[in-house]
């Protein structure tokens, strides 16, 4: 079975940065996206970047946009997250997902819902004090 591990949450103060990253393991598809969401105290989860296999394009929601890039590394089947200038408000449980098949390799992008991923990672606590 597919497996997503996270890792690389932890406690850093505003302004600091954090590099997530997501290790998947029996992952042999061709055709496939790969994002992050999160999920703060009180609030719903949010989508906030994704990468496509297709064609490399990659999207971010607002909130990160210009702070955070998605990246992946294939020969060590990992997807990484880099987030820079982090602020409280990015504090979170943050958690990978994969979306497999040609759709999602070429039309997924940030609007795209939780529901629309086919495996998760366990989630990793990003918590930003200020």
């Amino acid at each position: 079975d597919v497996q997503l591990q996270a890792s690389g949450g932890g406690l850093v103060q505003a302004g600091g940065s954090l590099r997530l990253s997501c290790t998947a393991s029996e992952f042999t598809f061709s055709d496939y996206a790969i994002g992050w969401f999160r999920r703060a105290p009180g609030k719903e989860r949010e989508h906030i970047a994704c990468m496509r296999s297709g064609d490399g394009s990659t999207f971010y929601a607002d909130s990160v946009k210009g702070r955070f890039t998605i990246s992946s590394d294939s020969a060590k089947n990992t997807l990484n997250l880099q987030m820079n200038n982090l602020e409280p408000g990015d504090t979170a449980v943050y958690y990978c997902a994969a979306a497999i098949g040609l759709w999602a390799s070429i039309r997924l992008d940030i609007t795209a819902r939780p529901s629309d991923y086919d495996y998760w990672g366990q989630g990793t606590l990003v918590t930003v004090s200020s």
